[in-house]
């Protein structure tokens, strides 16, 4: 590509790039020298269950590999035993050491889902290896670099403050440890969401004081969830997992409303760049079509065309037909069985509470018919029943 189809490519969905031209000018800078440049991005391991929210980033992060530069993905060990404050209105729990290696090798995991991990494309860091090198000598140093008038800027601290809510210093040390990872690592680039405009600001000011030339920061949005209003999280029941299964993905992928059809096929798709705006027209005039043609390029990305195109296949055929898919996995009971027990045991809800909630709403049909007691015993001794679990869950019960 030229490098204004490049610089075109790698501004897709940013919504910002800090200073104006610096892209740009690093990207030519690469291109004179052939050097690639070096590309940080900092994963929080308090979070490791990634969702598509999460992959904006991580794709970023893959477009400039693709672009052929050095990705570096930083594991925060140090940094989580902080505490990220980032757009919170109260301290975040610290994690201990051994949590936050254990949750970063899980994000790292998934994170290989999107980003190419060849050794000459992929450095993976922790960043304790430097931050827990440092003697309290070097913190007070790095800490004289800014001043507290400058930390209250963050909005975060700022609404706090003004409201009343306690700051503990430690948490002022958060954005100069996220700074420091861009000196150790002389970052000429570094992403993250528009939550942490601040902390990539640090690193550019850190690195000036360092005396190395300041990264360029690019932001890149916060994605909504199924439900069209908040971001996407776990907690909040409206995140894609990016290890959901495929046909769970493609449905998920349908609930998404019609407005947010564009924002997600410009953050979370593989649609070329050009062909972005064909799409959100597609989208006005075709909001279903151009739905199911989304989800059909989100599950390919993470399962593969044949996955998606079978997801597709099955979505027609359970929910639009309403027929029985006809491979389904099998449950096998040892005898009469509780509704919840074998709810929870197929996987289709992680604990009996949330089984019984399921009964309760209505998402449950044995046999094609609905279920409304959730003290039911299920009994298969007559033959194997099929248990359906919301729109597309399926399983097969039988004898064991």
């Amino acid at each position: 590509m030229t490098l204004d189809e490049t610089l075109a490519d790698l501004m897709r969905g940013v919504a910002d790039a800090l200073p104006a031209g610096g892209l740009r000018a690093r990207l030519e800078a690469s291109a004179a020298t052939g050097v690639p440049l070096t590309v940080k991005l900092g994963c929080d391991p308090s979070r490791p269950d990634l969702h598509l929210g999460h992959a904006v980033v991580l794709r970023k992060l893959r477009q400039f590999q693709d672009a052929g530069h050095r990705a570096v993905l930083i594991v925060g060990d140090f940094t989580a035993t902080i505490g990220d404050p980032s757009g919170r209105s109260k301290t975040r729990p610290p994690l201990t050491p051994g949590e936050a290696r254990a949750n970063g090798q899980s994000y790292i995991d998934q994170a290989a889902l999107v980003l190419d991990t060849a050794p000459d494309k992929l450095t993976v860091v922790h960043n304790g290896d430097w931050l827990g090198a440092m003697t309290f000598a070097d913190v007070v140093r790095l800490a004289s670099n800014v001043t507290v008038a400058r930390m209250l800027e963050r909005d975060d601290f700022q609404n706090r403050y003004r409201d009343g809510q306690p700051i503990s210093l430690h948490e002022f040390l958060y954005p100069l440890a996220q700074g420091q990872d861009s000196v150790h690592l002389q970052a000429d680039i570094e992403l993250g969401g528009t939550d942490q405009t601040f902390n990539l600001l640090m690193g550019r000011a850190l690195q000036e004081a360092a005396g190395q030339a300041p990264q360029v920061c690019l932001t890149l949005p916060i994605l909504e969830g199924t439900d069209g209003v908040q971001k996407m999280s776990k907690s909040l029941g409206n995140a894609i997992a990016l290890t959901e299964p495929a046909n769970e993905m493609y449905g998920q992928l349908l609930s998404v409303s019609d407005a947010l059809v564009p924002r997600y096929a410009e953050l979370a798709s593989s649609i070329p760049t050009p062909d972005l705006a064909a799409f959100a027209a597609h989208a006005a005039a075709n909001p279903r079509d151009a739905k199911h043609d989304l989800a059909l390029n989100i599950v390919a990305v993470y399962h593969g065309a044949a996955a998606a195109a079978e997801a597709r296949a099955h979505f027609e055929r359970t929910v639009i037909r309403k027929d029985e898919p006809d491979e389904m996995p099998e449950i096998a009971l040892d005898g009469p069985t509780g509704l919840v027990d074998v709810i929870v045991r197929a996987g289709f809800a992680a604990s009996n509470g949330e089984a019984r909630r399921l009964v309760a709403g209505g998402g449950v049909r044995l046999g094609g018919e609905p279920v409304t007691d959730a003290q039911m015993v299920v009994d298969v001794a007559a033959g194997p029943v099929v248990l359906k679990v919301g729109k597309r869950r399926y399983a097969r019960l039988v004898a064991g």
